[in-house]
């Protein structure tokens, strides 16, 4: 049986993420005052209690998810056995490099937290958003995308492919909100516009991916101990590769429907979501019809956790 390790992106965040877990597990406890002490604030605060309205901004959202998932990660990690491979979603597939050993937990939480406030910054300098098109093939979406760049002069690219039927759109505001009104006619189900302080995975990023690229340019990266897959290129990274695709990831799509197929096509025939939230396991019962996928985040899910019957279980 092969197991894949999945860890999901922002958005899964939400107040009180990893308080129970830290009750429950001195080793999540531990986990969560490291990332305290490392980045010398409390983040752990902000995730247990709030306020929402600063947990959710991108500078805090995105250290805290790779915290959750590490916390979870040590909680859950001698009852996995052998894992085959990882990948992560977006800000995920740091903490997939982490599980991985090509990141240490320090390194990759710095990185993180440096990610978001460059990311924030480019969203500031050059304002965009980000729209989910819902029931139209991707051809279809970079073909709609094209139409309104071509037309207005304004940048809108394909962000994220996260399953067949669902990718999100990302640019200047202008541009995206014109592809939410022609969307429909162009054959999509539904668009709608998401909450967001950036237009995340597209050129707008482009001063976010040079202050990112300066500072792992600095950091060690480890031999990976199984393959991780690449958003940028939805195929196993090579680990002279590590540092570029990760930086690369901020202007690129995410390509998350082609890595979870990759995946099963390399044997991975049981998932394990390791976070806050079910996004990714609900993404898989389009992506990996048949192989079954399971989230862990919260105590009863790590009480429930039995990764050989896992194999047995019917897909989702």
């Amino acid at each position: 049986m092969s197991l894949a390790l999945l860890f999901p992106g922002q958005g899964s965040q939400s107040v009180g993420m990893g308080r129970a877990l830290a009750d429950a597990h001195p080793v999540a406890a531990a986990t969560f005052a490291e990332a305290d002490r490392i980045l010398g604030d409390s983040l752990s605060t902000l995730m247990w209690g709030g306020p929402e309205d600063d947990l959710v901004l991108t500078q805090n959202a995105q250290p805290a998810l790779l915290t959750h998932s590490v916390a979870v990660l040590r909680v859950v990690q001698d009852r996995l056995g052998e894992v085959a491979m990882a990948a992560g979603h977006s800000l995920g597939e740091f903490s997939a490099h982490v599980a991985a050993g090509t990141l240490s937990f320090p390194d990759a939480l710095r990185a993180v937290r440096l990610r978001g406030e460059l990311m924030a910054s480019a969203g500031a300098l050059r304002p965009g958003g980000m729209a989910a098109v819902l029931g139209m093939e991707d051809d279809a979406v970079e073909a709609l995308c094209r139409e309104v760049a071509t037309a207005s002069g304004a940048t809108v690219v394909p962000a994220n492919f996260n399953s067949p039927g669902q990718v999100v759109i990302s640019g200047d505001r202008s541009a995206v909100a014109k592809a939410v009104e022609l969307g429909p006619e162009r054959g999509a189900k539904k668009v709608v516009l998401l909450n967001v302080s950036g237009a995340f995975h597209s050129p707008l990023m482009e001063p976010a991916e040079r202050g990112l690229r300066e500072w792992l340019d600095a950091v060690n990266f480890g031999r990976l101990r199984y393959p991780v897959y690449s958003n940028v290129t939805a195929e196993p990274v090579l680990e002279e590769e590590a540092r570029g695709l990760l930086v690369r990831q901020l202007i690129s799509p995410v390509r998350w429907a082609s890595s979870i197929r990759a995946m099963v096509g390399a044997g991975a025939d049981r998932f394990l979501e390791i976070g806050p939230g079910e996004v990714l396991a609900g993404l898989n019962r389009r992506n990996a019809r048949g192989v079954p996928t399971l989230s862990v985040g919260e105590p009863e899910d790590v009480d429930a956790l039995d990764v050989d019957a896992l194999g047995d279980r019917g897909g989702t």
